[in-house]
């Protein structure tokens, strides 16, 4: 038989399909993850998360489902040892899943040396997201060079009170600055292949009374007495209060960051432990906001295997009690907990490691010669200067080298490491002190000496004999212990730092103040001291950021996140023992809405400084204010004489939408941080959405605009807003404010 050539039509034909087939073997063969995830079914990397999810779960016995619940190391835990991981999960070798390795996080790992970050406290006085994005990058891509897949952080718990323990580790009064910081924290940390962990799930905002006295002090026990302890305290808390106060900021975690993981809390929520709440856990958090990761429990944190399993609690980390082996298998045998809902906590876990790629890649190798360090210094050091928040100046500063002759360091804080306690307790890399950076800033020709502040008055005569002195004070916080009472002498583990304030102030009033503390603390010599700064927990680079700032290299770019009251007095829970520490274990949020600012703003109580607040080395002018639609449009101009920093802040009062619901006299709902040269100018632009109009209609269960007139106000703090301009909804008619 004579073969003759093929149609060209056929010929073409033959040669796609053989292109076909060889491109799917390719993709074939390339499906299979390039990571550890071996060639399995569940390996295709073309296959949903989901999809990959059900496949490895039909995979496993129930033994190894059940495994996969809780933590396995109980040696390393929360020691901090150089290799410790905060937590592991050894996952299933005969399937390939690997071992899942936890890390503390909210300051850098605490996993042997770090690089030691400003606390976000201090992070949020920057009003900077952008650098929210850095720290995030920053501490996961340590946690990453350390060996771990997931990191526990970002702390974003409101500051309901200024005493709480743990108030320096996340971001403030407010709700809406703090979802701004941690979305994007969260979005850096997840940048770096790492997953990331909001915590603690909700309501979360006191340690508890330490009845021993300790008062938190360096090396007192962790864990708090019976009085409104984290580990058994149920806040009363009404439904609208958690919607628009406590929980704003998980919900933007979730649905704008699409955080890995959610860690609930130890306390209790209406009656609920936090990792046993339905309400919180599946109807909020699962079907509201559509969270597909998986929920860890603080540590000890998880009570009731039933509760847990049937209420929406995935993961217990060490040590895993409520779930441990033999507690879920005796759950499963007498029916009160059914295969499906074991097989759903597996398969959240297993969907979130899917979907962040932890089995289509390498394990990350413990080893910090990985880290960038002098990078990460750079970093954490532009965090500070713009976190550093001028208070007072009273035409102090910028220190000016050639008018100087000598100057007087006084405080023991000038040559220590200041930070809080805890799971934000890092140990730096490396660390230069305030004191040895002044004396480098300050030249060879100035004389700066040191005192560490222990006799008053020998710091005052020495203080009288210097051209500027620079007072150092801080306080302690730590997790498991509240503070006692909002002095600098709580706890006193720096000497009597206020009396030493007021003698150094009175022998030479040139003498400027740097406050290291966590959260707010009494002022009452503030108006006797030439220039007062608050570097909150400054970091490694806290020595170097605070010198470029009272040298005016940078302007001090921070702006407050929380009121400084006058008196220990005007906070939202003072002197009423239902609010704080609680009646049993009772805690009750009598003041509903009105936490922070909006508490002094209802009362009308003036604050030493107002949310918001902070001075710059110049001055701006605030003009020009439009409101189109949702558009706000102002102009900002720098009227000073160099480059400096605002932060322009836009506040929105809402009308009552009826008889009994309190509506704070304003919230913020937009802010921008403007750097402008001297006589320059911009257009800032900001915009309100929906939200930012509208209050939790408990009647209804849902998000609501009332018909009303909303006053638009911009400005420099809560307290400083020249701008108006009125805005109607639904139908009102509204007069001119402007």
């Amino acid at each position: 038989m004579r073969v003759t050539d093929p149609p060209s039509h056929f010929r073409r034909r033959f040669f796609l399909g053989l292109l076909a087939a060889c491109l799917f073997l390719a993709l074939a063969s390339g499906a299979a993850a390039r990571g550890r995830c071996g060639s399995h079914p569940w390996c295709d990397t073309h296959l949903s998360p989901d999809a990959r999810a059900n496949l490895l779960l039909g995979a496993l016995t129930e033994d190894e489902k059940i495994g996969l619940l809780g933590g396995d190391d109980f040696n390393g835990g929360v020691s901090g040892g150089p290799h410790a991981h905060t937590g592991t999960s050894d996952g299933v070798p005969r399937v390939d899943l690997p071992t899942t390795y936890y890390s503390d996080g909210p300051l850098g790992p605490r996993q042997g040396q770090a690089t030691a970050l400003p606390a976000p406290m201090g992070l949020a006085a920057t009003f900077r997201p952008t650098l929210a994005f850095s720290a995030g990058s920053v501490v996961a891509n340590e946690a990453k060079f350390k060996g771990n897949d997931v990191v526990f952080a970002p702390t974003v718990n409101i500051m309901r009170n200024p005493l709480g323990g743990r108030s320096f580790e996340a971001y403030g009064e407010d709700p809406f600055v703090d979802a701004q910081m941690a979305v994007q924290w969260i979005r850096g940390a997840q940048s770096q292949g790492v997953i990331a962990d909001v915590k603690h799930f909700a309501a979360n905002n006191q340690e508890g009374a330490d009845p021993t006295g300790h008062g938190g002090a360096p090396g007192a026990p962790l864990g708090a007495g019976p009085f409104g302890s984290r580990y058994i305290v149920n806040d009363v808390v009404d439904e609208r209060t958690l919607r628009e106060i406590y929980l704003p900021h998980f919900e933007a975690a979730v649905k704008q960051a699409h955080v890995g993981t959610v860690m609930c809390a130890y306390n209790q929520v209406n009656g609920a432990f936090s990792c046993e709440n339905r309400h919180l856990l599946q109807q909020i958090l699962e079907h509201e906001w559509g969270f597909k990761g998986y929920v860890i429990a603080d540590y000890g944190a998880a009570h009731n295997t039933i509760n847990n399993l049937n209420n929406g609690l995935d993961f217990e980390a060490w040590p895993p009690w409520s779930y441990r082996p033999q507690e879920i298998q005796l759950a499963l045998l007498s029916g009160q907990a059914s295969q499906a809902t074991l097989d759903g906590h597996v398969r959240r876990i297993l969907r979130t490691l899917f979907a962040y790629g932890f089995f289509d890649r390498a394990s990350y190798r413990d080893d910090d010669a990985q880290i960038p360090k002098r990078a990460h210094a750079r970093a954490v050091r532009r965090i500070e200067e713009s976190g550093i928040t001028l208070l007072r100046n009273r035409h102090l500063l910028p220190l000016r080298r050639r008018r100087l002759k000598s100057i007087a360091v006084i405080g023991s804080p000038a040559t220590k490491f200041v930070t809080g306690g805890g799971s934000g307790n890092v140990s730096p890399f490396s660390y230069a002190s305030p004191l040895a950076a002044i004396r480098r800033a300050a030249g060879r020709k100035v004389n700066v000496s040191y005192d560490d502040g222990a006799d008053p008055a020998t710091a005052a005569a020495h203080a009288k004999a210097s051209s500027v002195a620079i007072v150092f004070a801080a306080d302690y916080e730590t997790e498991g212990a509240d503070r006692q009472c909002l002095t600098l002498e709580c706890p006193n583990a720096y000497g009597d730092q206020d009396s030493l304030i007021q003698s150094v102030a009175a022998a030479n009033p040139r003498t400027v103040v740097v406050l290291e503390t966590g959260a707010p603390v009494l002022t009452p010599w503030r108006n006797r001291v030439g220039a007062l700064l608050e570097a909150w927990y400054p970091g490694e680079q806290g020595g170097p950021a605070l010198a470029r700032v009272l040298f005016g290299k940078v302007d001090p770019g921070g702006r407050l996140p929380v009121t400084f009251p006058q008196n220990e007095g005007d906070t939202p829970t003072a002197g009423d023992q239902a609010k704080y520490p609680g009646i049993g274990v009772n805690v009750y949020y009598k003041e509903g809405v009105l936490v922070g600012y909006r508490w002094y703003d209802a009362r009308r109580i003036k604050p030493a400084y107002p949310f918001g607040f902070g001075l710059s080395y110049t001055r701006f002018r605030y003009s020009h204010l439009r409101v189109r639609a949702n558009t706000v449009t102002f102009t900002v101009r720098n009227v000073g004489r160099r480059t400096g920093r605002t932060v322009a802040e836009l506040y929105v009062s809402i009308p009552s939408p009826g008889f009994g619901v309190v509506e704070p006299p304003r919230q913020l709902k937009g802010f921008a941080a403007v750097k402008l040269r001297r006589g320059r100018s911009t257009r800032v632009r900001l915009r309100l959405d929906a939200r930012s109009l509208s209050y939790w209609d408990v009647a209804h269960s849902r998000w609501a605009i009332p018909r009303g007139c909303f006053l638009i106000s911009v400005g420099r703090s809560s307290r400083d807003l020249p701008l108006h301009a009125v805005v109607a909804r639904g139908g009102a008619r509204c007069g001119d404010r402007d």
